[in-house]
């Protein structure tokens, strides 16, 4: 499974479930991104884990990278990153919208 997208993160939220509120919405996320919404945490707003390799590049704004031992990075503007599988959050502590573009590869986790 490959998948590619943009998201918008607004400014001062953390992308959420709690977010993602209309049937509609939601339908559309499982058919294009199988798994994607089962992946989020509802005990930690925004923090998430998908058996994904993710290429993820910050085409605007900037935006928090939070990492699964609290660590947070700044991103801004022309910045990339890879996962593979990390649990991470994103958080736009900025006043702008935050457009980051993502690549999703499915991979197989291994325990």
């Amino acid at each position: 499974m490959v998948s590619a997208l943009f998201f918008t993160l607004p400014p001062e939220t953390k992308a959420s479930v709690k977010q993602i509120q209309t049937a509609s919405t939601q339908e559309e996320i499982r058919q294009n991104l199988p798994g994607l919404l089962d992946g989020l945490e509802p005990d930690h707003p925004g923090m998430h884990t998908t058996d994904t390799v993710d290429f993820d590049v910050v085409v605007s704004g900037e935006v928090y990278l939070e990492l699964d031992d609290g660590a947070e990075i700044l991103l801004k503007a022309g910045a990339c990153v890879i996962q593979n599988g990390t649990r991470h959050a994103w958080h736009n502590r900025s006043s702008e919208n935050c457009v980051i573009a993502v690549t999703l590869v499915g991979a197989e986790r291994k325990p």
